[in-house]
């Protein structure tokens, strides 16, 4: 399989009501469609770190939320790992991992440990085969206190938790929706070339992130999109975009 992405004609509308939902009538039209995605296209290959650059409400999370079938499209469709997105949300779902950032996500009173012992079950991992992968996993992210309560962590421990806990089912594709959001500039760079040599080299995962992170985008980034108002405005290397980068973020 030379694409592990491939997206077609993707697009996405939220209807919203323009009063309080309390005093909206089933007949009334006071509505109007917001389109958050307007017909992307893009193809990631295997193994590759893509990374979809664009401002805040560029349409970047709605992207990966349908592409990991979290919500559905208006219009189009798109493959993931070979998978349509419209037919097959269960394989999709067991061939992925997501990293989006929630930490309401994980049990805040319990340890480390037992988070990801409890998200292995949810995959159905046996209790040795969870007590195996954990170890792995608290190893390879060098997580030295793993019998901690999770609200005592770091921000960035918390979030090398969120990684791991993505890819208890040994995913193909891993997606990661602003990788440092809040974290110190060290901690964020630390964070960067973690996902880049151990994540995308050395466990050959093709990696799919959103940012608003110049910087973190020239970093990661293999190819980049970029995206705005829903759209993708250009795809290529960092040095062949620079201009459309140019235009979304300073001559807006």
């Amino acid at each position: 399989m030379n694409y592990y992405i491939e997206i077609y004609n993707l697009s996405k509308e939220f209807t919203h009501s323009r009063e309080p939902a309390y005093f909206l009538l089933p007949s009334s039209k006071k509505l109007r469609t917001i389109s958050v995605v307007n017909n992307v296209n893009l193809q990631i290959k295997n193994g590759e770190l893509f990374g979809l650059l664009g401002p805040n409400g560029a349409g970047k999370t709605t992207l990966i939320k349908m592409l990991c079938c979290l919500i559905l499209p208006t219009e189009g469709t798109a493959k993931v790992v070979g998978y349509d997105i419209l037919k097959d949300e269960e394989k999709i779902k067991v061939s992925i991992g997501l990293v989006s950032g929630d930490e309401r996500s994980f049990y805040w009173r319990l340890t480390g440990r037992q988070n990801l012992q409890f998200f292995a079950s949810l995959y159905n991992l046996t209790s040795n085969q969870a007590e195996t992968k954990i170890k792995e996993l608290l190893e390879f992210f060098e997580i030295e206190e793993p019998d901690k309560r999770f609200q005592e962590y770091s921000t960035g421990i918390k979030q090398r938790l969120a990684i791991a806990k993505s890819l208890l089912n040994n995913p193909k594709v891993l997606f990661i929706d602003e990788p440092t959001k809040s974290l110190d500039p060290k901690t964020a760079q630390r964070l960067r070339v973690f996902i880049k040599d151990k994540i995308a080299k050395q466990q050959n995962i093709t990696v799919f992130f959103a940012t608003h992170n110049l910087e973190e985008a020239e970093y990661l980034a293999d190819r980049l999109a970029v995206m705005a108002e829903g759209e993708i405005r250009a795809c290529g290397r960092m040095e062949d975009i620079r201009g459309e980068i140019r235009k979304c973020f300073y001559e807006r």
